[in-house]
């Protein structure tokens, strides 16, 4: 392959000095998206992507083919509200999951469908939260990619709206006061309100009344004068009794949380008392039928545990330990079944990134049991009914087998298959292995790895990590890994330190002034991969989106000869500029700030844009990015590109693929398998993996 004719794209003498640091920044001018030079770029890098991406071969079949694997559709665990329950589902033929409420009568219909909102398929629903009986149903959507939610509610029984739209509630949670007539919700300020800039940030908790104005009427009830990227959390207790907010600064791995008896104040004005104010851990807390509170805590058991207390006077030293910390798994969820001679406890952990669920005596915590499942996979929320019971349901799924949902009778102790994922889809016999390998201080790190059983020599490999914000990367039915193991293939997901798969250590074994552990810990797996002779650095691929975008360029310009070709999505690249745009500053204390001097240091070690060099020969790079993005802006990408474009001495083509009314996470399926059919027919070529 010649080397492409990139766009000409001019290097500019900008340069930042920072803390006795000049930061060269020659591609500056290409962070202006309205510019009439960053537009005649983006045309420019729009034509050779598809000049080179368009004709690869067997594009058509591997289209169709994800088309199949993609036809498995979705179903979510049911939610239980006065009788009726809702969930949502899809089909082969919808673009969306789709709400639904099945009646007492049993009677099924939809209550959202975002495709019929908006038939271009660029509408997406964001969260929903029924009333405690069931009655009323708050629900929020956005347009074009943007999650900029508007929230909505509409009457259960006829479907009708009630109200709505109420702006600037992205992020939001809605909890419901008894009777559906009023709840508390968050809302940023107005964009007037606040300084130019800061627009994203300023959350307010309000309480609104079902009709009234929310721009005139609703109360401020918390947040006024505290952190203006603080996030806040808010629940009522099914009697309406007690109301919890949490607060946490953008992403921090930490929160204060307050709580309120809401029989002892006006609504309007609740007397929320601390319960854990200035701690690093995080706390929430639950008061349960019993009149428990259940404290679900990370505060001295990096792994989690639950407590119990007096919601009257929940202090820490009136805590006691329920279901104490694991040594080796990482407590996720729970669940209260009381209905039964002796009532339960359902736990659900992630024991090594598989999921398991123990059934345990709610008076002692007492192990008894544990939950039958039918292979290791993912566990979805454990859900009970809000009233008392002795059945639970959660989702499941695995590398093989699309979304599903799961019954537990605890007084049969028996698991079955309550709702499976509605298509028909026929799925490739893969082996999933999870190997444990050394990372370069000694510590052990696991990898699932998936490919057709048998085959001998190395094979097209992709490598996919995260490694940050305490995200786990758990097994999961996947039409792109299908796909890519089906034409022969390899797949590994490496449990990077940055994630929760080990717990908060393992999160900040990652983060800050430790992020360098989680590229070589990519490093590592890469390495282990060929060293066992599954792949080479010829055969081997590496993708992630988002911070794992932002792996994957740490990675290609740190060990350029390790690998063959890169997707790297949505990503974050310029680490010194990162917090002036968009809602950078939620995320400084996962990475640092370049306002403090020693985080600046951190930063620079790293950031994939500042150690592109010239004549090095890079790998093949496909960047991906979405002008919608409210999450990471597209301007690192088109960055990062033109620098590797600039500065490559390989003949591996460096592109930028982007898309339009489409944002940083929900999509549209025909837009999904748009974008796999270009990433994996990318990669396929680059690698040798025929696919026709």
């Amino acid at each position: 392959m010649s080397r492409p004719q990139y766009p000409s794209a001019p290097r500019q003498d900008v340069a930042d000095d920072l803390h006795g640091h000049r930061v060269p920044d020659p591609y500056r001018w290409l962070e202006d998206a309205d510019s009439e030079d960053t537009a005649k770029w983006l045309s420019a890098q729009d034509d050779l992507f598809h000049h080179t991406v368009d004709g690869l071969p067997g594009r058509d079949r591997l289209r169709a083919r994800l088309g199949e694997l993609l036809g498995a559709g979705s179903v979510g665990a049911p939610v239980w509200r006065g009788g009726r329950r809702f969930f949502t589902r899809r089909t082969a033929e919808q673009e969306h999951p789709v709400l639904y409420t099945v009646d007492p009568d049993g009677s099924e219909r939809v209550l959202v469908d975002p495709t019929a909102l908006d038939p271009s398929g660029t509408t997406t629903l964001d969260g929903w939260q029924p009333d405690k009986e069931g009655r009323r149903l708050a629900y929020k959507v956005s347009h074009g990619g943007d999650e900029e939610s508007l929230l909505y509610v509409l009457d259960v029984a006829s479907g009708e709206r009630v109200e709505g739209p109420v702006d600037r509630t992205r992020n939001s949670v809605v909890a419901w006061l008894p009777g559906g007539e009023a709840y508390y919700y968050v809302r940023r300020l107005a964009p007037g309100d606040v300084p130019d800039g800061e627009e994203q940030f300023h959350r307010r908790v309000y309480l609104h009344h079902v009709g009234t104005d929310p721009d005139t009427d609703d109360v401020l009830v918390f947040g006024d004068g505290l952190d203006k990227t603080n996030y806040y959390g808010i629940g009522v207790s099914r009697d309406g009794r007690r109301l919890t907010v949490t607060a946490s600064a953008g992403t921090a791995p930490r929160n204060d949380l307050w709580i309120a008896d809401l029989a002892a104040a006006p609504l309007e004005r609740p007397d929320l008392r601390p319960v854990q104010v200035g701690v690093d851990a995080s706390t929430s807390l639950h008061v349960g039928r019993d009149g428990l509170a259940y404290v679900f805590t990370d505060r001295d058991a990096p792994r989690s545990r639950i407590c119990v207390t007096d919601p009257s006077d929940p202090s820490y030293e009136t805590w006691r330990d329920l279901i104490p910390e694991d040594p080796e798994a990482v407590l996720t969820d729970y669940a209260i079944l009381d209905d039964l001679d002796r009532p339960v406890l359902l736990a659900g952990w992630e024991r090594h990134a598989l999921g398991e669920i123990t059934v345990h005596d709610l008076a002692s915590g007492e192990r008894i049991g544990a939950v039958p499942l039918p292979g290791l996979g993912s566990l979805g929320g454990i859900v009970e009914r809000p009233e008392g019971g002795h059945e639970a349901w959660f989702g499941y799924t695995d590398n093989v087998t699309p979304s599903s949902v799961l019954h537990f009778d605890a007084r049969t102790g028996e698991t079955h298959v309550w709702a499976s994922a509605p298509g028909s889809v026929t799925v490739p016999e893969i082996e999933t292995r999870q190997v444990t390998y050394t990372s370069h201080d000694g510590t052990p790190v696991r990898m699932l790895v998936l490919s057709r059983p048998g085959g001998d020599g190395p094979r097209p490999t992709i490598l996919y990590g995260y490694g940050g914000f305490n995200v786990s990367l758990t097994p999961a039915y996947s039409a792109s890994i299908l796909a890519w193991v089906e034409a022969g293939g390899v797949y590994a997901i490496a449990n990077l330190r940055g994630g929760s798969e080990e717990g908060e250590e393992w999160h900040r074994a990652g983060m800050r002034d430790r992020k360098q552990n989680v590229f070589d810990d990519f490093h590592a797996a890469a390495e282990r991969l060929v060293t066992d002779g599954l792949t080479t650095p010829s055969q081997l691929a590496i993708s992630g989106g988002s911070n794992g975008g932002l792996l994957v360029g740490a990675a290609l310009t740190q060990r350029p000869g390790l690998y063959r070709a890169v997707v790297c999505s949505a990503p974050l690249l310029d680490m010194v500029r990162y917090e002036k745009f968009g809602i950078g500053q939620i995320w400084n204390d996962e990475f640092g700030s370049a306002d403090k001097p020693d985080e600046l240091e951190w930063l620079l070690a790293y950031s994939p844009y500042h150690h592109v060099r010239e004549d090095v020969a890079y790998p093949a790079v496909l960047f991906t990015i979405f002008d919608s993005d409210g999450r990471v802006d597209p301007l690192h990408a088109r960055k990062m590109c033109a620098a590797l474009q600039h500065a490559t001495s390989s003949d591996e083509p460096v592109l930028l693929r982007r898309e339009s009314d489409v944002g940083h996470a929900a999509r549209s399926v025909s837009r999904s398998a748009a974008l796999m059919t270009d990433t994996l027919s990318f990669l396929a070529n680059e690698t040798g993996l025929p696919l026709s």
